[in-house]
């Protein structure tokens, strides 16, 4: 049993790939069975993480979650900022520029206006909880776009890891309250055609929480909401820790 340990502990990146893929699998399976695909896999998924991660580190006493475990140690560096970040750049590497024309000066608007409004109401609401620090109001408000921008944000501007934490949660709460509500906002908004769906993905952001709200609307709408919730994405990343950061600097006199 030691010998097949310490083959574990030597394979920690690949066990840490294996064990995120069975836990997308149950997500999956979780998603499809108990609520018909309208709570996405991928934040079933990420809930289910997050309670893991928690597990681990109250078993272990230390503060990486699961990766204080010997054999599930490569988590750390499979969910660290290294991979998320490559992640990112290659999702942004594989958008076709040319495609967001298709969404017209509707879909740069609700660019635009999906950015800056989450980010302004993010960074009102870690203010009204007593964050004052620019650092803290921006990450908080990067979380409030998507989970993804959150950390990247934070990270570049030199955040606590307890307001990335933040940071995440709040863009998963988003994420999930997009999931469950768009089939029942949809007929109040007119989301029923390629264009609506951009514009939508535009305001919202989420990636995840766009594709399984359209996906349990109307499956044909997901490719155009999700495109431009993935420019959303790259926009947030690029804006949070530049002109969002420096203007909060200049509200707050940080």
């Amino acid at each position: 049993m030691d010998a097949v340990v310490e083959d574990l502990k030597s394979s920690d990146l690949l066990i840490a790939f294996a064990v995120v893929g069975g836990l997308i699998l149950v997500a999956g399976w979780l998603s499809a069975t108990l609520t018909r695909g309208r709570l996405h896999g991928s934040a079933i998924a990420i809930i289910l993480g997050l309670v893991l991660a928690y597990w681990g580190g109250a078993v272990t006493g230390g503060e990486d979650g699961l990766a204080d475990i010997a054999v599930l140690s490569g988590l750390g560096l499979m969910g660290g900022s290294m991979l998320r970040d490559f992640a990112i750049v290659a999702t942004a590497f594989g958008v076709d520029v040319q495609e967001i024309k298709k969404a017209g000066l509707v879909g740069v608007l609700s660019l635009l206006l999906g950015v800056v409004g989450s980010f302004a109401v993010g960074a009102a609401v870690a203010a009204a909880f007593g964050y004052t620090d620019p650092e803290s109001l921006v990450t908080i408000g990067a979380g409030a776009a998507t989970y993804i921008v959150g950390p990247v944000t934070g990270t570049a501007v030199g955040a606590s890891s307890e307001v990335i934490a933040l940071s995440v949660a709040a863009g998963l709460v988003k994420s999930v309250i997009v999931m469950i509500g768009t089939p029942f906002i949809a007929p109040l908004i007119g989301l029923n055609n390629p264009k609506s769906a951009m514009a939508y993905g535009g305001l919202m952001g989420t990636t995840s929480g766009v594709a399984g709200g359209l996906a349990a609307t109307d499956k044909r709408l997901v490719p155009y909401g999700a495109m431009t919730a993935t420019f959303y994405t790259g926009l947030g990343c690029l804006l949070g820790p530049s002109l969002m950061y420096f203007a909060l600097r200049a509200i707050t006199g940080g």
